[in-house]
């Protein structure tokens, strides 16, 4: 597998490196980086202290032309410019970037007629199984507890709620038969007044360097149930996104998740 990394010299870019460095089925590609990065020219794995022969770039068409896959953990404006760039060069993406704009969100549906891409808000295995749970938490929960998803991230996260906590919340609502973008509440401040018991809340934390950890809080009279997943590495993501690579082999078009790539759905 010809696998293409994009922000390649951030936390999860290493990452990914390094996992298909380890992977004896996957070859590295192509490593792209912003136009300004000060590490471009260097060595893709010189953070490991080896040389893999591919230099970290930011030039699109050179990576794309050598690859077969793109996985980007980056942010949507670059990932916009790598739909296109995998549109010209027929490579398939994963895509694990949050923070999408509804008609970012379109473009990349659209590509998907063209392009096989696995597009997902985390690329874990646990918490994809962690939603099936909360599906199935919130057929029994739906009357008489009051549900809130608790996130916290690292202090460089830049969108909030994360995209899995919208992923959570998403599987809820699902469950309930209800739209979360008529239900949710994001945050509170001042004089609220009582609780809609048909609301989904959503509350972020920031700081230090936390992974990831997020939790579901179904709160009733006397008692209250708490479903929580927390990312202790990266490395969980990295894995995902590569069973998602193997995933879209043979798969010429199509947009699919990762409920799709583990068989959950």
């Amino acid at each position: 597998m010809k696998i293409a990394i994009a922000g390649a010299s951030g936390r999860m870019g290493r990452m990914l490196i390094e996992t298909v460095l380890n992977d004896p089925d996957a070859t590295l590609a192509g490593a792209l980086d912003r136009a300004d990065s000060p590490q471009l020219g260097q060595d893709a794995a010189a953070f490991l202290g080896k040389t893999s022969g591919v230099p970290l770039t930011s030039d699109l068409d050179e990576v794309f032309s050598k690859a077969d896959y793109l996985i980007d953990f980056t942010r949507p404006e670059g990932t916009m410019a790598y739909v296109e760039a995998a549109l010209r060069h027929n490579v398939k993406l994963v895509i694990g970037t949050t923070g999408f704009e509804p008609e970012q969100k379109a473009r990349v549906h659209a590509a998907a007629e063209k392009i096989g891409i696995v597009f997902a808000g985390n690329m874990s295995v646990g918490v994809n199984v962690t939603l099936k749970l909360l599906e199935f938490a919130a057929r029994y929960f739906a009357t008489g507890y009051d549900i809130e998803i608790i996130e916290a991230h690292h202090r460089h996260k830049v969108d909030a709620p994360s995209g899995t906590a919208l992923m959570m919340g998403e599987a809820i609502a699902g469950a309930l038969g209800r739209n979360l973008d008529d239900c949710a509440v994001y945050g509170r401040h001042g004089v609220t007044g009582e609780r809609d018991p048909s609301t989904i809340g959503f509350s972020a934390i920031r700081g230090g360097d936390i992974v990831g950890d997020h939790t579901v809080l179904f709160a009733g009279i006397g008692e209250r149930i708490e479903i929580t997943h927390k990312s202790a590495s990266r490395q969980s993501y990295a894995q995902g996104a590569l069973r998602a690579v193997r995933f879209l082999e043979g798969r010429a078009t199509g947009l699919y998740d990762m409920q799709d790539v583990l068989g959950l759905r």
